[in-house]
């Protein structure tokens, strides 16, 4: 007993293990990396956005924008292109990627190298490569801009959308479906009741990875259309450039805004469809 006691006395006695490093800690790049890059810029979006040029607090932007048709039009189209350009690459990407991850179709990952290669190229050569081939096809921006610029949106969009939805299908449970049939489903129902809802989640990340950089894109359009396609990117851009810093800085506050209520809707709908599951 007493020797228990002893025992118990010096561990008691003992000074505490002091832990140097805990995983906590591997947080702090991240949380340095954040500060600087994201919610400093977005603090300054803000800050230019509801000031005038003599940094006080004002309102001229917001109402420049609200009372301007011009800037109106911009957004309108900026987002129908990118509804556009999402959809298209969706109706392109989707059965690419289908047929891409059966094995029994696609046996090496040659093809998904080939279709995934142009996001190697540096997107401003891509862009210029497609904006001669479209010249030599005669559909050039002096001729057919929207349709010149929607080309070049879907040609530099669909790897983007390729990859989420083949990476996806890849888990798709093959059993379900060749139980599907089994039990006297059509094809028509088996992709309705089976394999749309297991590749929601690849779709959600496509519309993610498409929509929110064609509502930014200037470069594409610019050089697509010779300038007579304007999108929202292109006109914040031309607000920076003639050091129109308010106007331009309230035009990203309402990109800024579309995006997150997109990523908002896309989050949600994603974790809708996970916790419900199939429906088959």
């Amino acid at each position: 007993m007493k020797s228990n006691s002893v025992a118990i006395q010096r561990v008691a006695n003992k000074k505490p293990h002091i832990v140097l490093f805990q995983r906590k800690y591997l947080c702090i790049p991240y949380s340095i990396f954040l500060i600087l890059f994201i919610i400093i810029p977005i603090l300054l979006i803000v800050y230019y956005a509801f000031s005038d040029a003599t940094g006080a607090f004002s309102f001229d932007a917001l109402v420049g924008f609200f009372t301007t048709w011009t800037k109106i039009n911009v957004l309108f189209i900026s987002i129908f292109i990118a509804l556009q350009t999402t959809l298209i690459c969706l109706l392109i990407g989707y059965p690419l990627a289908y047929f891409l991850a059966d094995k029994k179709v696609n046996k090496n990952a040659v093809l998904v190298t080939l279709f995934i290669a142009p996001m190697w190229i540096n997107f401003v050569l891509r862009t210029g490569a497609t904006r001669d081939l479209l010249t030599w096809m005669n559909i050039n921006g002096g001729n057919y801009p929207y349709l010149a610029t929607l080309i070049g949106m879907t040609y530099n969009y669909l790897p983007f959308v390729i990859l989420p939805l083949y990476t996806t299908m890849l888990k798709l449970d093959r059993s379900q479906i060749e139980a599907a049939s089994d039990l006297g489903a059509n094809p028509f129902q088996v992709f309705i009741k089976n394999i749309l809802p297991q590749s929601v989640p690849g779709i959600v990340s496509a519309i993610t990875m498409t929509f929110m950089p064609t509502m930014s894109s200037y470069v594409i359009s610019d050089t697509l259309s010779e300038g007579k396609i304007t999108l929202l990117g292109n006109y914040i851009y031309l607000d920076f450039s003639n050091t129109a810093w308010n106007d331009g800085s309230f035009m990203a506050l309402i990109m800024l805004v579309i995006v997150g209520i997109s990523m908002l809707f896309t989050r949600n709908k994603e974790n809708q469809d996970s916790k419900g599951g199939a429906t088959w």
